[in-house]
């Protein structure tokens, strides 16, 4: 592979939300992307690599497949190894780890597959193996195939760099971006989180809003590969897509903890200006002033069944809230029981299917417009 090669390029994200993860980088203006369980795939060279990093909100991280074959055992697997052109993509000065996944394979062992593919790195390259950090190459044996990938991202994508602080069980900033997209959310119109906790859905919104490319503030694990351009890299991080948003969002919780850990969040990403946080319970929430916009929640699941039983009250509180001041809004609730979204009484669409979230399967349930 060189730099000017057309390779496959995999956006991954949690399982449920490949669609959605396709229409934003359709959006974005990559060229056919398509999506495959956990992910979307697209081809491209390493400009393209370097944008999906800065600009998708949505992925988990960006891998770069390197070459794929046959493999029926570990010999063969360590001679394929070898032949392919690792210093074409790493650095002999760059530490470099390798995790394997094996399935449905003659090879079933992963960390002898990883340990074959690390030696053939380290005996044709020269680069130093790193127990922990370094460049992460990806090895899945699936079906006798064997995909070989670095990992272009580094730290998962979620972690954008402004979040210091969060609540117990924080909602990944890709997952809140996808939601977002889900609900129809473009930034043109309010968005109000009334249990905000550390200010993800509030945060992201505002981003989308402004126009804010989300890698903007952190480095790539792509810095660190033979393929990397300092120069051309800082020219696209210079182009500015900013604008100044229509609306504001906001963020409410009946935690003052809560409203501070959010607002110190949003100072860090910058958006203080276009987001607006306050204490205050469910109860007492309003519809800020202007157009109708998006009201997006993501209460308390309950993760036992006596835990989900005392959570009804809560959402049938929240239902009424809704239904009553918030006409002409849309709402999107994160719930990972039906019968606790029900008991809002909302008029749902059909939900889309469940995504593992925190150890659970939450869905999103969307409404149009309340009447």
């Amino acid at each position: 592979m060189t730099a000017a090669d057309h390779f496959e390029i995999f956006l991954a994200t949690a399982p449920g939300l490949e669609p959605v993860l396709c229409a934003e980088v359709r959006g974005k203006g990559f060229r056919q992307p398509r999506p495959v369980p956990g992910g979307v795939v697209l081809r491209g060279g390493w400009p393209e690599v370097w944008r999906a990093n800065l600009w998708i909100r949505g992925a988990g991280r960006v891998l770069a497949r390197l070459d794929a074959f046959p493999v029926t055992h570990l010999a063969q697997l360590d001679a394929r190894a070898r032949r392919v052109a690792w210093g074409s993509v790493l650095r002999p000065d760059v530490p470099f780890r390798v995790e394997a996944s094996c399935t449905g394979s003659r090879i079933y062992h992963s960390g002898a597959a990883a340990e074959r593919i690390a030696t053939a790195i380290r005996e044709t390259l020269g680069a130093p193996e790193a127990a922990e950090g370094g460049v992460l190459v990806r090895a899945r044996i699936e079906r006798d195939i064997c995909t070989l990938s670095v990992d272009t991202s580094g730290e998962p994508l979620h972690k954008r760099g402004y979040k210091e602080a969060i609540n117990p069980a924080p909602m990944r900033e890709t997952m809140a971006s996808l939601f977002l997209q889900q609900c129809g959310f473009d930034g043109t119109g309010p968005l109000l989180d009334p249990m905000c906790g550390s200010g993800t859905f509030v945060i992201e919104g505002a981003e989308i809003a402004a126009r804010l490319n989300p890698g903007r503030a952190r480095h790539f694990a792509f810095e660190q590969l033979a393929t990397f351009d300092a120069e051309a890299w800082a020219r696209m991080r210079a182009v500015r897509s900013e604008r100044a948003p229509a609306a504001h969002c906001h963020g409410s919780d009946r935690d003052a903890g809560a409203v501070a850990m959010s607002q110190a969040n949003a100072a860090r990403a910058g958006v203080t200006g276009i987001t607006d946080f306050r204490q205050a319970a469910i109860s007492e929430i309003a519809p800020p002033e202007g157009k109708p916009g998006l009201v997006v929640i993501n209460p308390p699941y309950g993760s036992r069944i006596g835990e989900r039983q005392a959570l009804l009250p809560l959402y049938r509180a929240m239902g009424q809230v809704l239904r009553s001041r918030f006409a002409g809004w849309r709402v999107g609730l994160v719930a990972s029981e039906p019968r606790l979204a029900h008991a809002t009484g909302l008029p749902f669409l059909p939900p889309g299917p469940p995504v593992p979230h925190g150890g659970l399967r939450v869905t999103l349930y969307r409404t149009a417009p309340l009447p």
